[in-house]
Order: structure tokens, then C-alpha cells, then sequence
């Protein structure tokens, strides 16, 4: 009788907003963190591995919060302060991992933090009373550089998890704050343009094709009226380290002024 490892998990990435979408149930990104939270809660995970655009470690070093307990780090609005997301860490797949990625030749620190709101908005709409998570959540820092094969090379290096853990990398697909106002909803000149290249990099090949087309992207002309800083697109190509060979698919989308809320799945082919 042959035995087979069990089918790999499902990687996301979720463009993650700021805290005034906990009160804007209408807008579109809404629904869609609750589809998702529905969706992984259904999984069954052992617990969720995070990667977020607001953790970042050293040039060379990736940071692994070990915290069993942890707050909600905002640096927004004091009523902010009141939100409250139920979790739980996990020291001991945070150890896990250090070690993996030790394997690999990268280098990892242990810390103790809070949830930055990469996290704890989307979660707290995906995983709310109704919709309770109830395994822990470690997250793995990006590196302070904008180095896109480094952060595909950790990726790749917490592929091995994906049997028990849900891989979450929570960015934006378009992401210029310079350019965002409240009072303009228009989709601005390169939004759409940029974001259709990302998901014909994302969803047309896989493999070395994929990692070829999304570092080309990066070299697009409007790459930096997308992203004037890197930190917001860079958890995507950890997601496509850890699913190298896994099929990507656009489960959301919705533009919006200098912002692109673009959610993807990477899945088995």
C-alpha cells in the first residue's frame, strides 16, 4: 500500500488597506476578507504563517515573532486602540521556522511584537465572532530591502509548511499613499495598467516563468507610481517562492484612487 504526503494548502495574498475599512462594511474589500476567512477556516489549518508589508527585519535577517500573547500595534487614530482581534501565537512554530530557515542558509532573530494592522484589519473581518480562528498565527518578517529573490527565496524556504500551515502575504497590489486623498475615488492613470501587468505575471505561467515575469514587473516604468517604495508588493513574491509550482488565480479585485485591492490564490495546478 503506497502512502502520499497530504495535498499542499493554499498560499494568499491580500491587499490589506487601513483601519477605516473596519467600519466601511460597504465597501467591496469587506466581503472579500470575509470570503477569504470562510474559505481557511474551512481548510482546517494547524495555524496560519503571516507575512506582512509592516514587519520588515534586517537587509540579511528575517524576524520571527515567538510571542505566545500578543497586542495590536496600530500607530493610527487612539479609538483604534479599542479594536480587539482574539489570537493566539505559537513559540514553537516560530522556533520551527527559525530552524527551517536556518536549513536554508537564511539568517533569522526570534522577537517578541504585536499584530500590525497588515494583519489584524483583514483578520479581524475574515475571523470574526462568527467566524472564529481558533489555531495560532506566527508571523515572518519581510527584509528592510527591496530585493525581490531574497523574499522569493524565503518563500521557497517555508514551502515545506504548506502541508499543515496557510501561507497569508498581506501587501497591496497597488499601493501610493502620496497620491491618496479620501475625496477621490478615481482610479488614477496608472493604477489599471500596472495592475493587469501583476495579475498577467501572477496568473499566466508558473515556476521560473512566473518569478521571470514578476521581476520584470518591477522594472515597468510605472512600478514606481504603483509602489514609490517596494514594502507593499514584496509579500507577493514570498507568496511565489512558497507556491512555485502552484497555479495563481485572482479571487478579488476592485480599484480605487491610488490603490489597487487585488487578492490572489495560489493553488494546486
Amino acid at each position: 500500500m503506497s502512502s502520499s504526503n497530504p495535498p499542499s494548502l493554499p498560499i494568499y495574498f491580500l491587499s490589506h488597506g487601513g483601519p477605516p475599512i473596519l467600519d466601511w462594511k460597504h465597501h467591496p474589500a469587506y466581503s472579500a476578507f470575509q470570503r477569504f476567512g470562510k474559505e481557511v477556516v474551512n481548510l482546517k489549518p494547524k495555524g496560519i504563517i503571516v507575512i506582512s508589508a509592516h514587519f520588515a527585519g534586517n537587509r540579511d535577517e528575517i524576524f520571527i515573532n515567538a510571542a505566545e500573547f500578543t497586542d495590536l500595534r496600530t500607530g493610527f487614530p487612539k479609538h483604534y486602540y479599542q479594536k480587539k482581534f482574539p489570537h493566539k501565537g505559537s513559540p514553537e512554530l516560530a522556533t520551527e521556522i527559525s530552524e527551517i530557515l536556518a536549513s536554508e542558509n537564511i539568517k533569522s532573530r526570534l522577537v517578541k511584537r504585536g499584530l500590525d494592522h497588515g494583519v489584524w484589519i483583514p483578520f479581524s473581518i475574515a475571523f470574526d465572532s462568527n467566524n472564529p480562528l481558533e489555531v495560532p498565527i506566527v508571523q515572518v518578517s519581510i527584509y528592510s530591502n527591496e530585493n525581490p529573490d531574497k523574499h522569493i527565496a524565503l518563500g521557497k524556504a517555508l514551502a515545506s509548511l504548506r502541508q499543515s500551515y496557510v501561507i497569508v502575504n498581506s501587501g497591496q497590489a497597488v499601493h501610493n499613499l502620496r497620491d491618496f486623498s479620501f475625496d477621490e475615488t478615481a482610479v488614477l492613470p496608472y493604477v489599471k495598467p500596472f495592475d493587469k501587468a501583476l495579475e498577467a505575471a501572477m496568473t499566466e505561467n508558473v515556476g521560473e516563468e512566473r518569478e521571470e515575469a514578476m521581476l520584470r514587473l518591477l522594472k515597468r516604468s510605472d512600478a514606481r507610481a504603483a509602489h514609490p517604495t517596494f514594502d507593499h508588493i514584496l509579500p507577493i513574491y514570498v507568496a511565489i517562492g512558497a507556491g512555485s509550482n502552484s497555479r495563481g488565480k485572482q479571487i478579488f479585485n476592485h480599484r480605487e484612487g491610488s490603490l489597487g485591492w487585488a487578492q490572489y490564490r495560489l493553488d494546486k495546478m
